[in-house]
């Protein structure tokens, strides 16, 4: 659906995106991780055909991304911005009545009230944008950028600013989008966002410091992190146990037996049976997980490691 080769994009001397290449298949949502200023809305305009790369290539639903093709492109993209961008003093359904005759609609009127059934604003359909909440806005502009049901979306800051009420709805929306098959790229400084909704991720500091899924970066940073809780607190005791079976970093706190292991499968089994059979009662094995902050730290960390 979509793929990128090496996209660069200079705003006079300012490099603002440098050497990016990644691809989104149907049914995926790929998130741009990184901070304000990091390159992600700079990704998504040129994708969106609306501005030009300085250098490289992007292919989107099929079609070589060039100015004489930028129209067919855009035909074949919903977009939603990070503000909602609505006209204030138009209702609901002629917001969205007026983008369905731009997309030039077989049946406008039919595709408005679809829509309006789909985002759940039948009620508010003659309700002026002006006197709309935020999160109800961009219910509305995500309604707007998939009346032509396009395969491929691109979603600049989706839930910024929203109560967390209305942001789970906007994010309950975006995962309908993999079900429904969209190649969809989800722009955001959100980490929790987005461990929430993506598939993979870019970690975005003007080129891509790592691109992967949330839980291969914590492996390939961390590795993986066990944790067995033990009962009577007595984890202590018990500390030597995983190290003999080829855990690291072992820690004991209380009832919290904690260790770093390269192969989960392979190494835990015996360290569980090594417990047992030392007297240990075991209440609980988990698998610790990074925090993805943690993880975009880490990756930022070894970039400026390198660039010193």
């Amino acid at each position: 659906m979509i793929t990128t080769r090496s996209l660069e994009r200079h705003f006079g001397k300012r490099v603002a995106v440098e050497d990016v290449s990644f691809e989104v298949g149907a049914g995926e949502i790929f998130g741009l991780l990184g901070p304000n200023g990091a390159g992600k809305t700079t990704i998504l305009r040129m994708i969106a055909g609306l501005i030009a790369p300085t250098r490289g290539e992007a292919v989107v639903a099929g079609i070589p991304l060039a100015r004489r093709t930028a129209d067919a492109v855009r035909a074949r993209i919903g977009l939603l911005t990070e503000t909602p961008g609505l006209w204030d003093r138009l209702t609901v359904r002629e917001n969205l009545r007026v983008h369905a005759r731009l997309h030039q609609l077989a049946d406008p009127d039919a595709a408005v009230d679809e829509a309006l059934e789909r985002f759940d604003l039948q009620s508010r359909g003659d309700s002026l944008a002006a006197e709309l909440s935020k999160g109800l806005k961009q219910r509305v502009a995500l309604a707007r950028a998939l009346l032509h049901n396009p395969p491929v979306v691109l979603l600049d800051e989706p839930t910024s600013g929203l109560d967390p009420q209305s942001a789970r709805t906007v994010r309950d929306l975006i995962l309908e989008l993999r079900t429904r098959g969209h190649a969809v790229i989800i722009s955001t400084h959100n980490l929790d966002e987005a461990e929430r909704v993506a598939d993979r991720v870019g970690v975005l500091r003007r080129r891509f410091l790592a691109v992967a899924s949330p839980e291969e970066l914590r492996r390939r940073l961390f590795g993986e992190r066990v944790v067995i809780r033990l009962a009577g607190g007595t984890a202590a005791s018990f500390a030597g146990i995983p190290g003999r079976h080829g855990a690291l970093d072992v820690q004991a706190d209380g009832e919290r037996l904690s260790f770093s292991v390269t192969d989960r499968r392979a190494t835990v089994p015996p360290i569980v049976a090594g417990l047992v059979a030392a007297g240990a009662g075991i209440v609980e094995v988990a698998t610790e997980q990074a925090p993805l902050e943690e993880i975009y730290l880490a990756l930022v960390q070894e970039d400026e490691q390198r660039g010193s």
